[in-house]
C-alpha cells in the first residue's frame, strides 16, 4: 500500500467499561507500513484493535482508518466498508469446527461481502500461498496449533485487504513455527504492499517485522515513533572502557555520585546511566583519584527491550480486558 496518506488517525480516543477505563486519550497519527503495538497483558492493545474494526465504538473522541472515519454504531455502512479494508487475525482460536479448512476460509470471505464462487477461489489460491494446500480438505479442528495459526491468518487475507490487524500472531508457536510466521508477515508487508499492525508482549516479533512501534501500557499511550527514533542515543547512557588496577574503586566511586551501571561486559566495559545535571569532566576527576585511565566514553543506544521497561515502569494497571 503506497501513497502519502495516513494509515491511522486517532485523536483523544478514549474507552471505558462501566467505571473501568480501557484507553485514555489516545492521539496518533501513522502512515502505512509495519506496526508494532506493544504492551503487556491488559495494556488496552486489543480493546484498540476492537476499535479499529469498527466493533465497539470509542466513548470519547474519534478516529480514522484509511480515511474511513471510526463510527458509533457498528453496524453503519461507513463500517461495513472500513471491515472490508481490514483483515483481522485474532488471537482466540475462533475456529468452526466441522468445517475443513477451505470451507472455513470460504466462509470468512463471504462474510466479508465477497460472491461464493469468488470466496472459494481465494480461499484455494490463499491456502496454497499459506502452504496448506495439501490441508485444505481436511478438517480444521485436525489441525496443528502451527496450521490454525495459518488458516487465521488465512481468513484475514482472503479478501485482498490493504491492512491486517494481528493478534498475537505467534501465540502457541515452537521456535521454528514463530519464525516461520514471523518471515510470513514481512513478505506480506514488503512483498505484496500490506500495512500490519502487529499486536503483541513479545518485544522480539515487533523487532523482527515492525519499522514503528506504538507503546501502551494501563490503557494510556507511552511512547510512539520509529524503532530508530524510539531507540536513538540517550544523553543520559554511555558505553566506557576503563583500564587499570582501580576499577572495583573506580565502580564504587561512580556508584557514590549517582551513575548506574547497566551493564558490566568484563575487562572494564561498562554501560552506565548517569543523574541529571552530570558533566562528564566528573568521569575523568573519578577516574583519575581512584588510578584507572578512560579509553573510550560514547553515548550509547538504547535497547528496544530498555526502552519498553523504560516506559511502562510505571504502569501498573494489568488487567484482563487487553
Amino acid at each position: 500500500m503506497t501513497g502519502g496518506s495516513l494509515l491511522i488517525e486517532l485523536w483523544n480516543l478514549s474507552r471505558s467499561f462501566g467505571s473501568f477505563t480501557a484507553l485514555e486519550n489516545i492521539n496518533l497519527a501513522l502512515p502505512p507500513g509495519r506496526i508494532g503495538l506493544l504492551g503487556p497483558n491488559g495494556a488496552g492493545k486489543s480493546t484498540l484493535l476492537k476499535i479499529l474494526m469498527g466493533l465497539i465504538p470509542p466513548s470519547r473522541g474519534g478516529g480514522r482508518v484509511l480515511n474511513e472515519e471510526l463510527g458509533s454504531d457498528r453496524e453503519s455502512a461507513g463500517n461495513w466498508r472500513l471491515r472490508r479494508l481490514i483483515g483481522f487475525m485474532p488471537e482466540a482460536d475462533a475456529l468452526v469446527p466441522g468445517l475443513t479448512g477451505v470451507e472455513y476460509v470460504a466462509l470468512a470471505g463471504e462474510l466479508y461481502g465477497m460472491p461464493r464462487r469468488d470466496a472459494t477461489r481465494r480461499a484455494h489460491e490463499v491456502l496454497s500461498y499459506l502452504e496448506l494446500e495439501e490441508a485444505r480438505y481436511r478438517r480444521i479442528e485436525e489441525y496443528s496449533t502451527g496450521m490454525k495459526q495459518r488458516v487465521k491468518l488465512a481468513q484475514a487475507l482472503v479478501h485482498d485487504p490493504p491492512v491486517l490487524l494481528l493478534d498475537e500472531p505467534t501465540s502457541g508457536l515452537d521456535p521454528a513455527g514463530r519464525d516461520a510466521m514471523l518471515r510470513l508477515i514481512q513478505s506480506l508487508a514488503v512483498e505484496h504492499d500490506k500495512s500490519v499492525l502487529l499486536s503483541t508482549h513479545l518485544l522480539a516479533d515487533v523487532e523482527a517485522v515492525c519499522e514503528r512501534v506504538v507503546i501502551l501500557a494501563g490503557g494510556r499511550l507511552r511512547g510512539q515513533g520509529t524503532v530508530t527514533e524510539l531507540c536513538s542515543r540517550r544523553l543520559d547512557r554511555y558505553r566506557m572502557r576503563v583500564q587499570g588496577d582501580g576499577l572495583a574503586a573506580f565502580r564504587d566511586a561512580l556508584g557514590q555520585a549517582g551513575v548506574t551501571i547497566l551493564n558490566d561486559a568484563g575487562d572494564g566495559e561498562w554501560r552506565v546511566a548517569v543523574p541529571p545535571g552530570w558533566a562528564n569532566l566528573r568521569f575523568f576527576q573519578l577516574a583519575a583519584v581512584c588510578g584507572v585511565v578512560i579509553r573510550l566514553l560514547v553515548h550509547d543506544d538504547e535497547t528496544l527491550e530498555e526502552l519498553f521497561l523504560r516506559t511502562v515502569g510505571n504502569s501498573s494497571r494489568f488487567n484482563g480486558l487487553g
